[in-house]
């Protein structure tokens, strides 16, 4: 349960939900793990991981559940639920539920928004570059999928064009067309024509990306080589090391500074402290989900949003780009400050909101006037009268 109470705890001291509208779910399926089993003190389910129809069924009846009791405005947020699982759920309940998976959606936005923001640093648009993944599970097609859709919102190119500037690296080495058949269907849309590449340096050398994003959950594959050919190949190379927990990240901040010569722009999914190289201090930006999900939340609150569109993520993206500011800059900081939390969220609530009155999904009506203050009006505070 501490991931869902967790999650909710951030909802409400970030993005402003009130404790009373929010419910900590987990849906106990079993386990495979016969220690557990055995354990007299598990209190989860004490039977095999239910899977295929029987899974898919008990979703169905939480699901059809929550909205016959709450309603067409309840926001389901699913977290933590293995890749296959995910991406299908997500499929599935979209168009019929107001669904949100912080792991797919929440990260890519969150990695969009340090992208439109180091567009600043590096100049150009999103379709001027190349981008890189090591990662391609949830997190990395989630992300590279955004990015797609981002760039073909710009140019008004086609999505299956915009897609072939992203270049995605798995276990077995770059994805590639030859490998179509034996890929796993979320992966099929990045096999873009090339000879097969079995490494990651092998793959920076031969696509010379602008942009190497980590979302493998392995640390240290961001190695001295991988980082000094990106900065040989770009006068600034972007390099986020998303992976948590510090442990896994691809390389640290003082790794990515130091053999770029201090020309990197570096982000990271786990928390860095600034690096001094040469006398001129790093700040290094932290692409945390929580930065985008609370706020997005709100913006679907405060519109009575219906449905959740991949223009509503674009737009959280945008909302918090826009955060970040000159002085940040400077530092080569990708994400504002987080002390102003608050005050982002109710930006990115604004702008969510916003695109769901565009896209007639929001049931508020009328809308209000200025919705950043609709936003911050709306927000839960923990104050309580005094007594004395």
């Amino acid at each position: 349960m501490g991931i869902p109470v967790g999650k909710l705890s951030l909802y409400t001291a970030l993005g402003g939900l009130r404790p009373s509208a929010c419910l900590p779910v987990t849906i106990d399926v079993g386990t495979n793990n016969g220690k557990l089993l055995n354990d007299e003190f598990y209190i989860g389910l004490r039977q095999r991981r239910a899977t295929g129809q029987e899974y898919a069924e008990l979703l169905d009846e939480f699901m059809t559940a929550v909205k016959k009791n709450y309603g067409e405005k309840v926001i389901v947020q699913f977290e933590d639920f293995a890749n296959h699982n995910a991406f299908e759920l997500l499929a599935k309940y979209s168009p019929t539920h107001l669904v949100f998976n912080d792991d797919i959606q929440g990260t890519a936005s969150v990695v969009l928004a340090g992208l439109l923001a180091a567009l600043k640093l590096v100049g150009g648009t999103l379709a001027d570059h190349t981008f890189l993944f090591l990662g391609a599970g949830e997190a990395g097609t989630g992300i590279a999928e955004l990015i797609a859709l981002e760039m073909s919102k710009q140019t008004n190119a086609p999505l299956e064009e915009t897609r072939k500037k992203i270049w995605l690296v798995d276990s077995k080495g770059l994805i590639v067309s030859s490998r179509k058949g034996s890929l796993q269907h979320f992966k099929k849309p990045w096999a873009h024509d090339h000879e097969p590449i079995k490494g990651l340096l092998d793959a920076v050398k031969a696509i010379k990306p602008t942009v190497l994003i980590g979302s493998s959950g392995v640390g240290k594959t961001f190695t001295k080589e991988v980082v000094e050919a990106m900065a040989s190949i770009n006068e600034k190379p972007l390099i986020l090391a998303l992976s948590n927990p510090t442990s896994q990240s691809e390389c640290t901040a003082e790794e990515a500074y130091t053999w770029s010569e201090g020309r990197a722009i570096f982000a990271s999914g786990s928390p860095f402290d600034p690096v001094e190289y040469n006398s001129r201090v790093f700040v290094p930006g932290q692409a945390n989900n929580a930065y985008i999900f609370p706020g997005f939340g709100l913006g679907l609150v405060i519109s009575g949003a219906i449905r959740v569109h991949d223009d509503m993520l674009l737009a959280a993206s945008e909302a918090l780009a826009e955060q970040v500011k000159q002085e940040n800059l400077d530092k080569v900081l990708i994400y504002p400050p987080f002390s102003n939390i608050r005050k982002i969220s109710a930006n990115i609530a604004a702008k969510v909101a916003a695109k769901a009155y565009e896209l007639g999904l929001a049931s508020r009506l009328p809308r209000p006037k200025d919705l950043v203050k609709y936003a911050e009006s709306c927000m839960y505070s923990p104050l309580y009268r005094s007594y004395r």
